[in-house]
């Protein structure tokens, strides 16, 4: 995309308020971050969209929305910013020093509720600040990329040469259902590698298409499920708890029913040999400016990550 350049000029300063802003989606937290009155991020903002002759942002209720314009030079200038930010620092050595920033996170409502959070509660009590984003992985990524957040819980592996993955934990799934529920199932067929002891059982998937359960489905039985789910919710958690009360049977990774297993509130119906399995990542942007509370973020999660 390209920018019609007017006579006015732009300068360094513009550049890191417009970062500010479109990584914090608003004037008032960007010129937190920046040391500047909102007036004062205001105006360079105005400047830089008179410089590019297009608008940058589209100003909401709460906060501001950037434009395909301001996607497109976030893209171009976030990685080159933020390495002479990296070199010549924020602020002169004069001034005190700035908290560091809140460490931006992003990944599957679930994992981040159940065990990365808890893991970095110490973390958070020693004063490293997080701010917390859940959603698909795609959508995460997209944001790692453009500076938007510093770190990404991926379920899957992470394309491309500006983001950096390194393997963090794998998931392990399991066919779960109530004690009341599984009593009246055929188990011994079941564990013969015939689902067929399971027509007629409600299932609970947290999409429409099944697709935990297909895939459990076609790694054990070898074959493809063709259900229709009783019950669709979009978050694994809600899917546990109307197993554990009763209502079917689903498929989830072990971490997350771990300790309704250990209660008895749900049991697993088989227990094969070779379970399937997805690796998730933990991945972060190629280059950037030292961020120590991002460092000790990422180690924690790292080291947490070998017990779950």
């Amino acid at each position: 995309m390209g920018h019609r350049v007017t006579n006015s000029s732009v300068d360094l300063a513009q550049l890191r308020t417009f970062l500010a802003v479109y990584r914090a989606g608003s004037l008032t937290a960007a010129a937190t971050q920046v040391g500047l009155s909102q007036p004062t991020v205001t105006t360079q903002v105005q400047a830089l969209e008179r410089h590019l002759g297009r608008p940058l942002f589209e100003r909401l209720p709460r906060g501001v929305a950037p434009t395909a314009a301001a996607h497109d030079l976030a893209a171009r200038v976030a990685d080159p910013m933020d390495a002479l930010e990296g070199v010549i620092g924020s602020r002169s050595t004069e001034s005190a020093p700035l908290p560091e920033p809140p460490v931006l996170l992003g990944g599957p409502a679930e994992m981040l509720a159940i065990v990365a959070l808890p893991a970095l509660a110490p973390l958070v009590g020693d004063g490293v600040r997080l701010t917390v984003t859940t959603g698909l992985t795609d959508d995460l990524l997209t944001d790692l990329r453009a500076g938007k957040l510093d770190l990404v819980i991926a379920t899957t592996r992470p394309r491309g040469r500006s983001v950096l993955a390194e393997p963090l934990a794998d998931e392990e799934f399991v066919l779960v259902a109530a004690p009341e529920v599984a009593d009246s199932i055929d188990v011994d067929r079941l564990r013969a590698n015939d689902p067929g002891g399971l027509v007629g059982v409600p299932l609970i998937s947290y999409a429409a298409d099944l697709p935990i359960l297909r895939r459990y489905w076609r790694h054990v039985f070898g074959m493809r499920l063709e259900a229709e789910p009783a019950l669709t919710v979009p978050d694994l958690r809600a899917v546990l708890a109307a197993v554990a009360a009763g209502a079917g049977i689903s498929v989830l990774p072990r971490y997350l029913c771990a300790r309704e297993l250990t209660m008895g509130t749900v049991v697993t119906l088989m227990d094969p040999d070779d379970l399937p399995i997805n690796t998730g990542f933990l991945a972060r942007r190629v280059g950037g400016p030292l961020r120590p509370h991002v460092d000790r973020v990422r180690a924690q999660l790292l080291n947490a990550a070998k017990t779950w």
